[in-house]
């Protein structure tokens, strides 16, 4: 399964969907491994802009953001991608969704 998170640092799941400049991606099979970091040109002063964010993940399964619009959720549905909410440090925000797969997966 292949994940991103939408991050200003890195660090920390901190943006909305539609200011996602910055894009974390992990692998997880048995085990979480970082792939790459990727860059989204985002215009500061746009509105609606989490169809980029989406189209930059294509490969992705599962995309993490703090919040996203209506528009987003239906851009991800076409594009077969899971969009989640949730916040805080990347780590716990990525082992939150694993642990809730794996509960779902018994």
């Amino acid at each position: 399964m292949r994940l991103a998170v939408v991050s200003s640092d890195g660090e920390n799941v901190d943006l909305h969907l539609g200011k996602g400049k910055s894009v974390y991606v992990y692998d997880y099979d048995d085990e979480l491994k970082f792939v790459e970091h990727r860059e989204v040109e985002i215009a500061d002063d746009s509105k609606h802009q989490g169809g980029k964010v989406i189209k930059a993940c294509a490969d992705c399964d599962v995309l993490i953001a703090v919040q996203y619009g209506f528009k987003s959720k239906i851009k991800a549905e076409d594009a077969n991608i899971k969009l989640v909410m949730d916040e805080g440090p990347v780590c716990d925000v990525l082992k939150r969704y694993i642990d809730h797969v794996e509960f779902m997966r018994k």
